[in-house]
């Protein structure tokens, strides 16, 4: 699902842009898959039979009645015992649900026969069930010709702490045997955080309030649904039927095959649970084909109003789900246009044929997760499915092209093939976070896939696998209990299994790879699997050929990779040719293990690829890799960074490289220029390297033309503090000197590109293209050049505000536009902004840039409006009042703001707006004059609070200020060497 972190799961659009103003914070509530085991077959006792009322059902003690304290037994344990394995469930689902009912519902009422096969002699059965009621519970179990005989529960009782019902019998199951379990429950439908389980959406549609039912069961959840045997490798069938009402369409795993009205049977139990409210209601029941085997956790289940767009691709048909308003606007035209082809790209990839004959996407509203994978029903958040082509967001349309795309490769990894149990999660979100980038690039390939990769999860990943407390990818310790599992849907799952998946494709070839994958997902279809299954396959295919070579069996190498926290720096001493490895810290000496890894090395001289080498020690001498002290003599380790590691070239041969891009910036691939900026920055930070190393790389940046390189320099270079030395009349000018040189060649290359070019949009090239980061910054150095262009820019699409699509697509465009302009412009935003006309992405964008006028009384103005204004989230109220304070016009009217309505914004905040206003503080005057404010409005507990939050604000200030001091004299001196 996609991730707290991105599904697998991924984190919403709004919740994400709200982590990236927090600077990083990843992912969203990620959903795990389950595996399968054991081949599903019905009781022979009930070939048709339909869920209904237990009869003969022997009496049992209700479970409120459970006594205080029991012996030891398997209800003590984490895992379910190894007694009884489903083999099929009849599920029936009553969502109470219809037009017109004076408030949403809070509950569902069910009824589930699961077949099962007894594996072992038992008088106990253990199921999940969590925030269930139980009205009928009883056991069957199969005596022979076709009958079935009921077998007595002497008492049923619920373990809180584990979820499980237990069924205590009077007798004993015998192993062999197959048996039945009937119950009639009820449970809850979820209307607010978490939206997992059952859950409720309230949206507007055709101008109208409308409310669905949808479901999100990973990782355990499903429990909160129905009775299960809720483990990934408990894999059954599934015939599901769900009652609606007949205004509502009901979607789950398989193709529904009839739809007609519900007719209670003689009153059945599943209608004794309905509340009275809907007694009257004409209910329908859409009843869906049998599933394959599969998890709990992919079972699918909505109700819903919607209208859907239709394609066929090799025999699927494929649904797009959505509010008819998005379905009537062409939001997912996109969606239904990639789907089909990323389907048949896996397929043939895989050369394994995806098993269903259709397969919806719907839109939700809102879910805790970014997506999920569910087998034939995938769920996503609106803007992870939707994409409106007017607003001609390349950003939008990719992101929403590799949410899908790790879906589809969940189908395979994940749904097809489960992981046996979570502890190897990385095996579904691993793979499918790598599969993501492949679809992707299958669809648009346009940008260089090693390129894409490596920033988007490479680099990102390394900078934070550095921890003391890490997590390996598979995890060897203990981890039974719910929330270590939740807790393993992060970033090391994700982006780490990609990572080395990727590494792993690199050095046994692709070809051999995608051969042993085959082989793999072939062996285990409809089950599950052990990382050590998907090592065997691999070593298979390598023994079967004589070209490709390792130094260890496959297990032995990737064992390095899975089972240990972090991951390695390589230490280089070419005249030597010894490299040596331990692991990497964010900071150095600040541990010391014993870890070794096994690393393929590839690695390029003088611009030649060279045969790839092993490192399988702490150190070894690699006589091939001496290289003289001349200039045109250099190494590259790791050519495209398909390793999962670092590299420490040294002071001497990182200036060597640095002096190889000043003479030509061609002669070293783009993907690896991005890997000598990372390691060189990183090394430097952690203090593997001495200040300045990596500075050493922007004096060649003059002659660099890749967006990519000058958007990683500038995030590295931290141009968002630069605001701290503006006024300093010694700081600004070096660092005006130094960089504005290097970056003007890029900028007027594309600012030419603009103005020659009267049918091209500029707002959408400068998005499109990632060029905000390079022309923020020339603007920031004053450049009228750039000022004039963004101002004209903004101009134009204030003139032309019937075009579609935003007209706020950036916050650093409509800002300069706003600075640059009178209060025509402010006015102009503030109006769109009133209108409600705005998605969030550009109220957001809006927001920002209002307070970016040189204007005082249109500052005051935003400040006293967005106060006042109901519709206006608070976190805008934060967010602009902190934007003000970082405007030098509007300094001090925020902090008279924030002082006249100082209880207001305590009461919603707390310490919020100070933290906030604290940022743009930059003298101990100012400092001191806060301080007395705080001490003269708070009660004395509430003062040391505050005064904790200004000195940390302050030392954090100085420090900052420190960096850039150091930085600047840094290229003072270099200024020209």
């Amino acid at each position: 699902m996609g991730a707290q972190l991105r599904s697998g799961c991924y984190l919403g659009r709004r919740t994400g842009l709200f982590l990236a103003l927090l600077l990083a914070a990843l992912l969203l509530a990620l959903l795990v898959l389950g595996i399968l085991l054991g081949r599903c077959s019905r009781a022979p006792s009930e070939p048709s039979r339909e869920p209904g009322p237990a009869t003969a059902t022997p009496p049992a003690s209700d479970a409120s009645h459970a006594p205080p304290a029991r012996p030891p037994g398997p209800w003590d344990r984490p895992r379910l015992p190894p007694h009884v394995a489903p083999l099929h469930y009849q599920l029936r689902l009553w969502p109470h649900l219809a037009p017109g009912l004076p408030h949403p519902p809070r509950s569902h009422s069910g009824q589930v026969n699961i077949s099962a096969r007894c594996l072992r002699d038992t008088d106990v059965v253990l199921l999940h069930g969590e925030g269930l009621a139980y009205h009928e519970v009883s056991v069957w179990e199969d005596s022979g010709g076709g009958g079935e005989a009921p077998v007595p529960v002497e008492e049923r009782w619920e373990e809180p702490a584990r979820q499980y019902l237990v069924l205590q019998l009077r007798r004993n199951l015998s192993a062999g045997a197959h048996c039945t379990l009937r119950l009639a429950f009820t449970g809850k439908v979820h209307g607010g955080t978490p939206l997992h389980g059952l859950f409720l959406n309230t949206y507007r549609d055709q101008g109208q309030n409308r409310t669905l039912i949808a479901s999100q069961l990973e990782p355990l959840d499903a429990r909160r649904v129905y009775p299960c045997f809720d483990e990934p490798a408990l894999k059954a069938t599934f015939n599901i039927s769900i009652v609606h009402h007949p205004s509502y369409v009901a979607l789950s795993n398989m193709p529904a095959i009839d739809v007609s009205e519900y007719k209670d049977v003689n009153g059945s139990t599943l209608s004794s649970l309905v509340n009275e409210t809907t007694t009257s209601i004409n209910w329908t029941v859409t009843t869906f084909a049998t599933t394959p085997k599969m998890s709990t956790y992919i079972t699918a289940f909505v109700v819903c109003q919607y209208d859907h767009v239709t394609t066929t691709e090799r025999g699927n048909e494929i649904r797009i789900w959505a509010s008819k308003d998005s379905i009537q606007k062409g939001l997912a035209d996109h969606a239904l246009n990639i789907t089909g082809p990323i389907f048949s790209f896996m397929e043939d990839l895989f050369n394994i044929s995806y098993p269903l004959s259709k397969t919806d996407l719907i839109a939700l509203p809102d879910m805790d997760a970014g997506a999920m994978e569910n087998w034939g029903l995938m769920t996503f958040q609106e803007t992870s499915l939707l994409y409106n082509p007017k607003e001609k967001d390349k950003r939008s349309k990719t992101r929403v092209t590799q949410i899908v795309s790790h879906e589809i490769g969940h189908q395979w990894f994940g749904n097809l093939v489960t992981m046996e149990w979570w502890n190897d999660l990385w095996l579904n979100e691993g793979f499918a976070t790598y599969l993501e980038y492949l679809g992707a690039h299958h669809i648009d390939s346009s940008v260089s896939l090693d390129e894409v990769f490596s920033n988007s999860v490479l680099f990102p990943m390394l900078q934070l696998d550095t921890d003391l407390e890490g997590q390996s990818l598979s995890v060897t310790r203990k981890m039974d209990k719910a929330t270590p599992i939740i807790n393993l849907f992060n970033l090391v799952t994700y982006l780490k299994g990609a990572s080395i998946i990727r590494m792993l494709s690199s050095f046994v070839t692709e070809t051999l790879f995608i051969k042993a994958l085959h082989s793999f997902l072939n062996a285990f279809s409809f089950s599950n699997a052990i990382q050590d299954d998907l090592w065997n396959h691999i070593q298979k295919v390598i023994d079967e050929q004589n070209d490709t070579h390792l130094p260890a069996k496959v297990k032995v190498i990737m064992d390095t990779w899975t089972c240990q926290v972090g991951y390695p720096v390589l230490t280089v001493n070419f005249s030597t040719g010894n490299i040596s490895q331990d692991r990497y810290w964010s900071k150095k000496d600040q541990n010391s293990t014993n870890n070794t890894w096994i690393i393929p090395i590839s690695w390029i001289r003088n611009g030649t690829v060279q045969p790839l080498l092993w490192l399988d020690k702490s150190s070894k001498i690699f006589p091939e890799m001496k290289i003289s002290d001349a200039e045109r003599d250099w190494i590259i380790l790791n050519v495209n960074v398909t390793g999962y590691y670092r590299i420490n070239y040294g002071q001497t041969h990182f200036r060597k490289l640095a002096k190889v891009l000043e003479n030509d910036p061609k002669v070293i691939p783009v993907v690896n220029k991005l890997q000598l900026m990372s390691d060189a920055y990183s090394m430097q930070w952690s203090g593997y390297l001495e200040y300045g190393t990596a500075l050493y790389f922007t004096k060649y940046l003059e002659k660099e033309d890749e967006i990519a390189l000058w958007n990683t320099v500038l995030s590295y270079l931290d141009t968002h503090t630069w605001d701290y030395i503006r006024d300093d009349y010694e700081l600004y000018p070096v660092l005006k000197k130094y960089f504005l040189p290097r970056i003007l060649p890029i900028f007027h290359h594309h600012a030419s590109l603009l103005r020659g070019d009267f049918e091209m949009e500029p707002a959408i090239y400068i998005t499109t293209n990632n060029l905000e980061k390079i022309f923020e910054t020339v603007c920031w150095f004053g450049n009228h050049d750039c000022l004039n262009l963004i101002s004209e820019i903004f101009t134009r699409r204030m003139n032309h505000p019937n075009n579609e699509g935003p007209i706020c697509f950036s916050t650093f465009m409509c800002c300069y536009g706003v600075r640059m302009g009178s209060d025509k412009e402010w006015d102009f935003l503030w109006e769109r902004q009133k209108q409600n006309v705005t998605e969030f992405d550009e109220e957001y964008h809006i927001l920002s840039s209002l307070p970016c006028t040189k204007e005082p009384w249109l500052l005051q103005r935003f400040l006293q409006s967005i106060i006042n204004e109901s519709t206006i989230e608070f976190f805008y109220v934060r967010h602009g009042i902190g934007k003000v304070a970082k405007n030098e016009v509007g300094h001090r009217i925020a902090w008279k703001f924030i002082t006249d309505n100082w209880e207001y914004l305590y009461n919603r905040s707390k310490f919020g707006v100070l933290r906030d206003f604290m940022a743009s503080v930059n003298t101990d005057v100012e400092v001191q004059m806060i301080q007395g404010f705080l001490n003269n409005t708070l009660e004395p507990e509430q003062s040391i609070q505050a005064t904790e939050i200004v000195l940390e604000a302050k030392s954090a200030r100085e420090k900052k200020r420190e960096s850039l001091t150091k930085m600047i004299k840094w290229l003072k001196k270099n200024m020209d060497g």
